[in-house]
């Protein structure tokens, strides 16, 4: 039966659990966003080779599953001498993962400013890295906002992967109070209580993006 007494005494620990889980998130998609935006313009490059790796990397990212990345990055780069901690290897590994389906689109956003604008910047003699800058960028990174917003709920829901690799976010805490206390109900209850409201909190955050954005796009 429910323990509301066991429930309020294990929420502080849970909470501890779930600020890791938000570090992870957020960390990620920061990794996430730098990266993709780096495949994205590699991608575009006229030097084939660079536009070629990019190509390679983002379809091998995107066709193995996160959990083997997770494990490759944990247990296998020690090997090669490279070792981290657990978090650091989880918040790397969702950022390199959601970083192929962010290249995606940003390619999206980026395919959609009008060859006029290409042109606009070349008759003002601006260089390369003024047009990305000063006339492309802005332009096509509005328009995108509300499905970067959607890939950072995904990354969000996916966190709970990190437990394969021992990062002690919310899941693997509960699991942890369950083993000490021999009570799984109200652990993982909660657990799923915190991602049900910060799911509805994003998804509500994303859904006031898209009326914004969305409008700004239509009217470009």
């Amino acid at each position: 039966m429910w323990d509301w007494t066991f429930a309020w005494e294990i929420l502080p620990k849970l909470a501890r659990g779930f600020v890791v889980t938000m570090q992870a998130t957020f960390g990620g998609f920061a990794i996430a966003a730098v990266l993709g935006l780096i495949w994205a313009l590699m991608r575009r490059s006229r030097v084939r080779a660079v536009s070629t790796v990019a190509g390679g990397i983002v379809e091998f990212v995107r066709s193995t599953p996160l959990l083997v990345q997770l494990f490759f990055l944990y247990y296998a780069l020690p090997d090669f001498g490279l070792r981290m901690s657990a978090l650091t290897t989880g918040v790397l590994g969702l950022g390199l993962h959601y970083s192929a389906y962010l290249a995606e689109i940003y390619r999206a956003g980026i395919d959609g400013v009008s060859k006029g604008q290409w042109e606009a910047a070349f008759s003002l003699n601006f260089s390369r890295a003024q047009t990305w800058m000063l006339v492309i960028l802005p332009q096509a990174i509005p328009p995108i906002i509300p499905a970067l917003g959607n890939r950072l709920i995904a990354l969000f829901k996916e966190t709970p992967l990190l437990a394969a690799i021992t990062v002690m976010e919310v899941l693997l805490t509960a699991r942890e109070v369950g083993d000490t206390h021999f009570s799984y109900l109200e652990p993982y209850t909660a657990v799923g209580v915190f991602f049900l409201i910060a799911s509805i909190v994003s998804n509500v955050f994303v859904r006031a993006l898209e009326k914004r954005y969305g409008s700004v796009a239509a009217s470009a």
